[in-house]
């Protein structure tokens, strides 16, 4: 095989995994069913004046199935958690005990389940185009690369089995999601 071309399939491959990854964070942000301290990833905390992810301010940990627990390392900073996660609009209703928030995650209604379905259906095609933008820029590449047309027809097909390939890891991942969620 040609460098070039095995730079490209290279390239592409990598780009793919990314949207794969990208795709595997997203999901994790969209609760299903159990509690999660990943469900409060998005969540921001003015902290001295600056806006910080509150993984940087206090321990998230799930004490149990329905409950999320969090110890700000500096105790001034319970009100500031507490109002992140109301800004963050998650649906979550904090409560503190002076110590520590503290997150009670209620069971999903079979609508929000719908919802958060749809939700992660969103984000696996959200994926599918970043795959999709990857096998485009492989086969603009392979076009303008000075070799023979059979060279060219190859590595189109090598390109478009590697975004099959792709496509159908992100169908799985989205299946085992949409099941998570949808499972009561």
């Amino acid at each position: 095989m040609n460098e070039d071309i095995k730079f490209i399939i290279d390239t592409t491959k990598e780009a793919m995994e990314n949207a794969i990854a990208h795709l595997s964070k997203q999901l994790l942000a969209i609760r299903a069913g159990k509690a999660s301290p990943a469900m409060l990833s998005s969540v921001m905390v003015d902290y001295y004046g600056s806006q910080t992810p509150l993984s940087q301010v206090a321990n998230v940990n799930s004490t149990d199935a329905r409950t999320i627990t969090i110890q700000p390392w500096e105790k001034s900073m319970i009100q500031e958690i507490e109002k992140g996660i109301m800004i963050a609009n998650l649906g979550f209703n904090p409560m503190n005990n002076g110590e520590s928030v503290i997150i009670n995650v209620p069971a999903l209604t079979e609508e929000r389940r719908r919802e958060l379905a749809k939700q992660s259906k969103g984000e696996a095609e959200d994926g599918k185009v970043g795959i999709r933008n990857a096998r485009q820029e492989a086969n603009k590449e392979i076009k303008n690369l000075d070799i023979s047309d059979d060279a060219k027809k190859n590595a189109e097909i090598d390109v478009q089995s590697l975004t099959d390939s792709y496509i159908k890891k992100i169908d799985e991942i989205y299946a085992l999601k949409e099941k998570e969620i949808m499972t009561v």
